[in-house]
């Protein structure tokens, strides 16, 4: 990819060049940027320098290459919407923000959803059957109440429905097939708010699951794999319109040919983040990676899985650099232009614009005389918070030191304030810019580095029950005395001449239990895995053998760590220390800074080598928080001392990647780095036990393959 690289366009100041250019092209604009993280900042700083400006998101989905599993509703609809917006085409100026991911992976051809789409007005008139015939060909799925986007439920002339694309449900009150109310409601509290006058239905799945599509599905999957996949769950279930887990990495065989996002925007500028093209890079090796682990050989006892051929799922560096070539485009980048680059100069500025002030003074002391600069060469000065909260904890600090300060909304709201007032924007930037009228401080120029722990969201899959409309009609529950049921729905039942709300649980053998609401805490969720569980006798004695028998594991088990953890406090072992001079050598290939709490992680691990007794220690973080990091420093150091070190991964493809890595990071090194997985040849795979045998081998990285005998 050759693109025009504009120098000097930091964070917040690309969202004005990119409005900027939005509105100048008639055809839109297109964003690629890194990550979902930096699609959620431009959308929001485009929304404060150009609110007239239309941001359609197109997000990646939210799973694997070749994963079980289907991404998550809300993301297809999102997606959903921004291409059914686009074949309306937009009569102003808009930018489509998506993801380096979401740009190379194929999207369903046009025609898929040109005419997917049913317009309901209140007052008017739809047939019920078509209604749900729509929704059910479109990807929305039946649930005993309407939580997510693409959820819908039936009660009666009630029908509540989460269209794709909108920010609420709806509830739809029909009296026969005239419509007599539509109105928005909450899906936590299921209490109606606003009315609907006009509500556009569009599918709420990338795969079209009406007769032609599953015909063609079926045809395109025997004539891809053979007969003998005829037998395969996803290709029985679909056969019969059932969804399926992970249909949607199957999409081409629903649809024949695919489009690319950019095949929607036949006349739209593209413009690419900074770091864009490794992020493609690394996507492209992440692709090929997961489609080969799908393409060996099953173990015994596992489902099949069939890949289709990723260039008809995903675009590689050459289909993606053809389709950009003929389009006007350009990168961005924070930094300022070499003398020997070719590029524009935006004239944004990189980097903290505040600097250590004067002996003694604070920081805001600086920054009201640098204010008092900018403003008397005519520029808005505009102190960017990262949240409501934060700009009041501003405002109070700049009113403590005599600077009167006014919030804004957008920048042409901050252009109409006087120029001698400080201007408080909720605007989520790690740094700040200067413009040609605008100067925009980051909270984090004045503050420093900032600490931000969002709040954990509650889950549907959060094992414990707290509420009825956490679970649908259907699911499996299990009751603490009695066992797994089927939550059966709310009846009312009459308990001494009182009406009482209470959740019918249906147990093997028919049997019914009438759980009252306010016990509901006796409940927990079975689980995601329901496919062929056995329910419970209600009354019987299976469930609770079943929990003593537990019990009696669970002090097992207990006992066990007991001896294990008593033998490793008696036991030695080797002092593993670093040297010095190499170990930062080795340090200093880490391309980033290590966080606080990963710091403290490589600490703790070095000094529990170097205690002479067995490590005992559990290192825990989501993914992306750098535990490899702390494993790479600690397989040095017991490399270094002489010790043979294996890194047990859970699957082969996390075995390629952490060998690739381990081996990258320790080239030029005295260290041999082997592989050990079923995806390594036979012959291969003995050459590196001899290696382990003989010392010759020093870091092993493998699946539970080192756990055999041979090894």
């Amino acid at each position: 990819m050759s693109l025009l690289t504009v120098y000097g366009a930091p964070e917040g100041f690309d969202a004005a060049l990119i409005a900027r250019r939005a509105g100048e092209t008639a055809g839109g604009v297109v964003h690629a940027a890194r990550d979902d993280a930096r699609l959620a900042r431009l959308a929001e700083a485009i929304g404060f320098f150009a609110p007239e400006i239309e941001v359609l998101r197109f997000p990646a989905w939210d799973c694997l290459p070749y994963d079980r599993v289907s991404p998550n509703g809300s993301v297809v609809a999102e997606r959903v919407a921004t291409l059914c917006r686009l074949i309306e085409a937009p009569r102003g100026p808009f930018v489509v923000l998506t993801t380096v991911n979401a740009a190379v992976q194929r999207v369903p051809p046009r025609d898929v959803f040109a005419a997917a789409s049913l317009r309901l007005t209140a007052g008017g008139a739809v047939e019920p059957g078509r209604l749900l015939g729509f929704l059910d060909a479109h990807g929305y799925h039946r649930a005993g109440t309407v939580m997510e986007a693409g959820d819908y439920a039936v009660r009666g002339g009630i029908i509540d429905v989460f269209p794709a694309g909108e920010p609420a449900p709806v509830r739809i009150d029909l009296f026969g097939d005239t419509i007599e109310s539509m109105r928005r409601f909450d899906p936590d509290t299921q209490r109606s708010s606003s009315p609907v006058s006009e509500l556009m239905f569009r599918p709420a799945s990338e795969v079209p699951l009406d007769a032609e599509s599953i015909s063609r599905f079926r045809t395109g999957y025997r004539e891809m794999f053979g007969p003998d996949a005829a037998r395969d769950p996803l290709y029985v279930s679909l056969s019969e319109g059932r969804r399926h887990p992970g249909m949607e990495h199957y999409l081409p065989l629903f649809t024949g040919a695919m489009d690319t996002l950019f095949d929607y925007l036949p006349g739209a500028s593209v413009s690419l983040d900074y770091q864009a093209e490794d992020a493609a890079r690394l996507r492209f090796e992440l692709i090929e990676d997961h489609e080969a682990a799908r393409r060996a050989p099953p173990r015994p006892g596992d489902l099949p899985y069939r890949p289709v051929p990723r260039a008809r799922l995903y675009l590689d560096d050459a289909s993606l650099g053809a389709v950009l070539a003929h389009r006007p485009g350009f990168a961005f980048s924070p930094f300022a232009r070499p003398e020997d680059a070719a590029g524009v100069e935006a004239g944004g500025r990189p980097g903290a614009i505040l600097t250590q002030g004067a002996a003694g003074a604070s920081v805001f002391d600086e920054f009201r005389g640098m204010a008092q600069r900018w403003q008397g060469s005519g520029r808005r000065v505009i102190l960017a918070a990262w949240s409501a909260g934060s700009r009041e904890r501003l405002a109070a600090l700049l009113r403590e030191h005599a600077m009167p300060s006014f919030p804004v909304a957008s920048a042409a709201e901050a252009r109409a304030t006087p120029g001698n007032t400080i201007l408080l924007a909720v605007l989520g930037l790690e740094r700040g810019f200067i413009a040609d009228d605008l100067v925009v401080v980051a909270e984090q120029d004045l503050l420093g580095a900032r600490i931000a722990r969002p709040p954990r969201r509650r889950s549907r899959a959060d094992q414990f029950i707290a509420d009825a409309t956490e679970i649908a009609e259907g699911d499996l529950v299990v009751h603490q005395d009695h066992g797994i049921g089927r939550y059966d729905g709310l009846v009312t039942l009459a308990v001494d001449s009182a009406p009482h709300d209470c959740l019918r649980i249906i147990y093997d053998g028919d049997g019914k239990l009438f759980l009252p609401v306010e016990n509901i805490e006796l409940l927990s969720r079975f689980g995601q895995e329901t496919a062929g569980v056995a329910l419970d006798k209600l009354g019987g004695a299976s469930w609770q053998a079943r929990k003593a028998r537990a019990k009696n594991r669970i002090q097992d088990m207990a006992a066990g760590l007991i001896r294990i953890a008593a033998e490793r406090k008696l036991r030695d072992a080797s002092l593993l220390t670093p040297e010095p001079g190499v170990f930062d050598e080795f340090c200093a290939r880490f391309p980033y800074t290590e966080t606080e709490d990963q710091a403290r992680a490589i600490a703790d691990v070095l000094e529990d080598l170097a205690s002479g007794k067995p490590m005992d220690r559990l290192i825990c973080g989501d993914v992306g928080f750098g535990k490899t990091e702390v494993a790479l420093r600690a397989a040095f150091v017991a490399a270094m001392s002489g010790t043979q070190v294996a890194v047990v991964v859970p699957t082969t493809l996390l075995a390629r990647q952490h060998f690739r890595l381990f081996a990258e990071r320790f080239a030029g090194l005295p260290v041999k780095v082997a592989q050990l997985s079923r995806l390594v040849t036979a012959k291969e795979a003995g050459a590196v036990r001899a290696g382990l045998a003989d010392g010759s081998v020093n870091i092993v990285v493998g699946t539970h393959a080192l756990l055999a005998k041979s090894v």
